[in-house]
């Protein structure tokens, strides 16, 4: 009896030692349990139904045919759309969407293992999306409306037509200055989405008045050399939800003034008839912010790129007043391939602000420092900003490495620059900002 008892226990620890047979193993992830609370967080923002993605991912039918291609767009981090290098520069971001490692390895052994429903008692509740037709950031603000909506004039993009841009002029009807929180644009059809390349919104007026308004804020200083014009309001792209001021920061608005629309619209296969709809939310009265925020556009240089060629090119751009860096979006078209901003500061050190070292041309991502990471910089930094570009036939994105390709505003040419959101401010302001932030951090300002 002991010696059975004994060919068993050997038999036994052989069997859980053999492969396969690991008592420690994970169970294979479910769908219900494990995949969905990752989809709902980090997919179905754009995979839902009547949205942007090409297919939804909110159940496991929808998501279940999909599984291999979920996989590879995965491993490869392709999805979600989130392009920068992390392995250097600032990794703090607001609006990150992209995949831990945990995650991804988490849908790689449900996509392995057979991709298996699990309980539908585990399923999460469903997300409570807002309607693409309605407007996102009003509930952060507790309204379901915009404080301002301004159209552009209908433009109607005909079947199989060359790329188009259309110009529309709006008054904003304003007759006193208001400060601006948050900005969202939109065409104002599902179909008009699908034509709508991006669009370039400036804002028009007297920027003489501006030092009338700004003495709301009791800041002498606020009206400095970078931001002595409106210029660029807000910028519209695929993968782009919005403008969110930081608090304390927003642009400003002022009576008379008028936004003017450029608006790039892409062929399709059919007529497109559509307009443009910006949001505008307005901080409230006795509520206004102390500093002025202005999107920025930082080139990277002069662009000829030979036929066949991998190019470098890079520009620098003098800060002419202290600011905090709110976010970066790299812009280039079908031969861009990565995107590098740096700070060099005024005692000569450099720091890698965000690199984005796979550029996709279809995702215009904005990426959002998180609020103890925006670069805090000293009046006279230079921002460096570097692109690469590659026209060679080993880019599958490129539609002809036989031309040779200059600066143009048709997706055939190219461009490089960053669109930078700069809240400029005050010497005296710069100090107390980086003193709060070291205080929050626990460090001294010595250690900036």
């Amino acid at each position: 009896m002991r010696h059975t008892t004994w060919v068993l226990g050997v038999a036994a620890l052989l069997a859980a030692s053999a492969p396969g047979v690991n008592a420690a193993e994970p169970a294979t992830p479910t769908f219900t349990k494990d995949i969905a609370p990752i989809f709902q967080a980090k997919c179905e923002n754009c995979h839902r139904p009547d949205s942007i993605g090409p297919m939804p991912l909110v159940t496991y039918e929808q998501a279940r045919p999909y599984a291999s291609a979920i996989r590879r767009q995965v491993s490869s981090r392709t999805m979600p759309p989130w392009h920068l290098d992390k392995t250097v520069g600032i990794q703090e971001y607001a609006n990150d969407r992209s995949l831990t490692d945990a995650e991804i390895d988490t849908i790689l052994r449900w996509a392995n293992g057979g991709a298996p429903k699990g309980d539908p008692n585990d399923m999460p509740a469903p997300v409570q999306w807002p309607s693409d037709h309605g407007w996102q950031l009003g509930s952060m603000f507790g309204q379901t409306t915009p404080d301002l909506i301004l159209t552009s004039t209908p433009y109607t993009q005909k079947a199989g037509s060359q790329d188009a841009w259309w110009n529309s002029a709006i008054p904003t009807g304003l007759t006193e200055a208001r400060w601006v929180r948050a900005i969202e644009m939109r065409p104002s059809t599902v179909k008009g989405r699908k034509i709508t390349h991006h669009v370039i919104a400036n804002l028009i007026q007297d920027e003489r008045l501006a030092a009338e308004a700004l003495r709301v804020v009791d800041d002498p200083d606020a009206v400095v050399d970078g931001v002595s014009e409106a210029g660029l309001f807000a910028e519209y792209a695929v993968g782009k939800q919005g403008e969110l001021m930081r608090p304390g920061a927003g642009r400003l608005m002022l009576p008379g003034s008028h936004i003017r629309m450029n608006i790039h619209y892409s062929g399709g296969g059919e007529d497109v008839t559509d307009s443009v709809e910006m949001g505008i939310y307005f901080y409230p009265k006795g509520q206004e912010p102390r500093h002025r925020q202005v999107l920025k556009s930082y080139g990277a240089g002069p662009i000829d790129i030979k036929p066949g060629e991998v190019k470098v090119i890079s520009r620098v751009h003098i800060l002419p007043s202290a600011a905090r860096v709110e976010t970066f979006q790299p812009h280039m078209h079908l031969r861009g391939k990565a995107m590098l901003m740096e700070a060099v500061y005024p005692d000569g050190r450099t720091q890698v602000l965000s690199y984005v070292n796979n550029f996709q041309f279809n995702w215009h991502t904005q990426y959002v420092y998180a609020d103890d990471a925006a670069p805090l910089l000293p009046r006279g930094t230079v921002l460096r900003v570097t692109a690469w570009h590659d026209n060679s036939a080993a880019n599958r994105a490129n539609p002809d490495p036989l031309m040779w390709i200059g600066e143009g505003a048709r997706t055939v040419d190219e461009m490089a620059h960053a669109w930078v959101n700069m809240t400029f401010m005050s010497d005296a302001d710069f100090k107390v900002a980086v003193a709060e932030r070291a205080a929050r951090k626990g460090r001294s300002t010595q250690q900036q």
